[in-house]
C-alpha cells in the first residue's frame, strides 16, 4: 500500500510541476531566427518561464516566444530624418559598430526613443515588441549569462526616465517653469536631455543662439531657442546644469545644425 501511495505522490508532483511551468532550468539564448548562428536577441534567465508567440511558427527543436521590449539599439546618424525619425529599413544594430549584429530592420513610423548619441551613431530605446526564438528538448542548449563590456561613462546612456528624453536621464527636481503648447511647429515636440551651456564668449563672434544643448561626451547636440519661455530672465541659472528639455527640432540653415525651440525647461 505504501509504495502505491508513494507513486500516486510522485505522479501528482510531477503533473503539478508541468501544470505550473518549471521555467528555464538555465539561462538562455533567444535568436532572432530559429538558428543557433543568428543574433542572439536577448537572454532569459534561469527559472523564467518563457512567454510564448502564438502567432509565430517555430521548426522542431524550436519554440517562439514574445519580447516585450524595450530593446536598445543604435542606427547610424545618416538614417535618421532632419525631424529625427529612423528611416524606414534602416538596421537597428546591437552596439555603435558597422560590424555589429542587426537586431531588426526599421519599419514604418518605428516606435523608438533617441537616448543618447555615439558619434556617428545614435542610441535608440526600440518600444515595439519582437518574437525569438528559443532551443527546447534534447536540442536544446543554454549558455552563461552574457558579460557585456561596460562602455566609459563618457559615452554611455543608462535608459531614460521617461518616453521621448534624449541623452541620458537621471531622476532630478524638476523645476517649473512654462509650457507653451507645440510652439507653431510642424514636428512634433519631444523631450531631450543634456548639459545646459551658454555659446556666449568674451571677444568672440555670437552665435546663432545664447545656448546649446551637450550630450554626455561634451559635442554640442542642438542650439536653443529660448523665446518662447516666458520666464527668460530665469534660463542662466541652468547654465552648465543636467537639464530636460521639452520642445520642438528643426534643421538649421546651413542643414548641418539642430535648434530645439525650448517649451519647458527643468533640471534633471
Amino acid at each position: 500500500m505504501k509504495p502505491s501511495l508513494l507513486a500516486l505522490a510522485t505522479l501528482a508532483a510531477s503533473l503539478a510541476a508541468s501544470a505550473g511551468g518549471a521555467g528555464l532550468p538555465a539561462t538562455t539564448a533567444v535568436h532572432v531566427e530559429p538558428s543557433a548562428q543568428s543574433t542572439v536577441a536577448t537572454y532569459l534567465k534561469a527559472g523564467e518561464e518563457p512567454r510564448p508567440a502564438p502567432a509565430a511558427t517555430a521548426p522542431a527543436g524550436w519554440m517562439a516566444v514574445a519580447l516585450p521590449g524595450p530593446f536598445e539599439v543604435y542606427v547610424e546618424n545618416k538614417d535618421l530624418t532632419k525631424s529625427l525619425d529612423v528611416r524606414p529599413g534602416a538596421a537597428l544594430r546591437q552596439a555603435p559598430k558597422a560590424d555589429a549584429p542587426i537586431l531588426v530592420t526599421a519599419g514604418p513610423a518605428e516606435k523608438a526613443t533617441i537616448t543618447g548619441i555615439r558619434g556617428r551613431w545614435t542610441q535608440l530605446s526600440l518600444e515595439r515588441p519582437l518574437v525569438g526564438f528559443i532551443q527546447t528538448g534534447a536540442t536544446a542548449a543554454p549558455v552563461p549569462a552574457p558579460s557585456r563590456p561596460e562602455t566609459p561613462a563618457t559615452a554611455t546612456a543608462p535608459a531614460p526616465v521617461n518616453p521621448g528624453v534624449y541623452g541620458t536621464a537621471t531622476a532630478g527636481q524638476p523645476v517649473s517653469m512654462v509650457n507653451l503648447g507645440d510652439g507653431g511647429s510642424s514636428s512634433l515636440p519631444r523631450q531631450y536631455a543634456g548639459r545646459f551651456v551658454s555659446t556666449r564668449r568674451p571677444l568672440a563672434p555670437r552665435r546663432p543662439y545664447d545656448y546649446a544643448l551637450l550630450d554626455d561626451s561634451g559635442q554640442r547636440f542642438a542650439y536653443l531657442d529660448v523665446s518662447r519661455l516666458l520666464q527668460t530672465e530665469q534660463v542662466e541659472k541652468y547654465v552648465d546644469l543636467p537639464v530636460n528639455v521639452y520642445g520642438t527640432a528643426r534643421p538649421g540653415p546651413d542643414g548641418r545644425e539642430i535648434i530645439l525651440t525650448v517649451e519647458t525647461l527643468q533640471l534633471r
